[in-house]
C-alpha cells in the first residue's frame, strides 16, 4: 500500500491519542509523529513510549507541525475538538484530511461542514479505558473495536477531490489496526451512542455516587461486594472532564435515555412481586443471548 501521509499531527496524546500512535508503529507506519498537548507530562510520556516522534509545544511549533502535517488527528474531549476546528480553519490547506476520535458526532459534523469542508472525516473508535492517559496507552486498544465514521454526504465530492487518497489511506490505517469500520449518519451515532455508550456511564456514575453517599468508606461493604458491584461501578472511575463535553453535546438523546430508565426501573420497582419481574428478567436475557 502507498503511503501518501509522511507527517502525522495527534492533537491530544492522552489515552485515546497515544493509543493511535502506538497502533501506528504496530501497523507499521514509518512516518514522523508529531504530538501537540497542554500537558508537558502527557507530551513526554507519548515519546518516551513510542507514540510519537516529535512534540510541538511553543505556538511557532505547533503551527509548523499542523501546516506540515499530511493528516491530522484530533483526540481530545469533544468541546476542545470543536475549539481546536476554529483555530485549524484558516491553517488547513488543500490536501490536508483532519480526522477526530470525538465521542458525540453531530455538532463536529456541523462544524466541518462550516469551517473544513471536504477537508473533515469525522470519526470516533467505540474503545478505551475508564481511566485516561499516555501511560496507559496500547497499541491493541482498538483492536475487535468498532471505529464509527460520520461523513458528510454534502461535502463528499469535495472530499474525494481534495484529499480522496488520504481519506481512502485512514480508514485503511484504522483497519490495520483490527477496528472493524463502519460508516454511518452522525445523528444516529450520537443517539445510538447515547444508548450503548453514554448511559451505561451514567449508570455506572450514579450507581457509583449512590453508594458513596450511603455506604462512604464502610468496610463491610467493600468485603462483601464482589464481582456484580466491581462491573457496575468501574465506569464510575471515568473522568468528568471528558463526559461534562459528551452531556454537553449530546443533552437531548442522552436525557431521553435516561428518562426511560427511570421509567423502566419504576416499572421493576412497581412490580417486585408480580409475574412482570419474571418478564422482565427474560426479555434481559434474550437480549444478552442474541449478543
Amino acid at each position: 500500500m502507498s503511503v501518501p501521509a509522511k507527517r502525522i499531527t495527534i492533537i491530544g496524546t492522552g489515552l485515546i491519542g497515544a493509543s493511535i500512535g502506538l497502533a501506528l508503529r504496530d501497523a507499521g507506519y514509518t512516518g514522523l509523529i508529531t504530538g501537540i498537548d497542554r500537558s508537558a507530562d502527557e507530551l513526554r510520556t507519548a515519546l518516551d513510549r513510542g507514540a510519537i516522534t516529535h512534540l510541538a509545544q511553543s505556538p511557532e511549533k505547533q503551527r509548523a507541525a499542523i501546516s506540515r502535517a499530511d493528516l491530522i488527528i484530533l483526540a481530545v474531549p469533544v468541546l476542545g475538538i470543536l475549539q481546536w476546528m476554529e483555530q485549524l480553519a484558516p491553517l488547513v490547506h488543500h490536501g490536508q484530511l483532519v480526522t477526530d476520535a470525538g465521542s458525540t458526532k453531530l455538532q463536529i459534523a456541523e462544524a466541518a461542514r462550516r469551517l473544513l469542508p471536504g477537508r473533515f472525516l469525522p470519526g470516533h473508535p467505540m474503545a478505551g479505558k475508564e481511566s485516561g492517559g499516555a501511560a496507559l496507552a496500547e497499541a491493541a486498544l482498538f483492536r475487535g473495536a468498532t471505529w464509527l465514521f460520520t461523513p458528510d454526504v454534502s461535502t463528499v465530492v469535495q472530499a474525494f477531490e481534495a484529499s480522496a487518497t488520504l481519506h481512502s489511506e485512514w480508514r485503511n490505517w484504522v483497519e490495520r489496526f483490527g477496528a472493524n469500520v463502519l460508516d454511518m449518519p452522525a445523528d444516529r451515532h450520537d443517539e445510538i451512542c447515547a444508548w450503548v455508550s453514554h448511559l451505561p456511564q451514567m449508570v455506572s456514575t450514579a450507581l457509583s455516587a449512590l453508594l458513596e453517599d450511603t455506604f462512604g468508606n464502610d468496610a463491610d461493604l467493600r468485603s462483601i461486594g464482589g464481582r456484580a458491584l466491581r462491573e457496575m461501578t468501574r465506569l464510575g472511575s471515568s473522568p468528568f472532564s471528558m463526559w461534562r463535553d459528551v452531556a454537553h453535546t449530546n443533552q437531548a438523546p442522552l436525557a431521553h435515555t435516561l428518562l426511560m430508565l427511570e421509567q423502566r426501573l419504576q416499572h421493576l420497582r412497581e412490580n417486585l412481586r408480580t409475574p412482570a419481574l419474571r418478564d422482565e428478567f427474560s426479555k434481559a436475557n434474550d437480549f444478552r443471548r442474541s449478543h
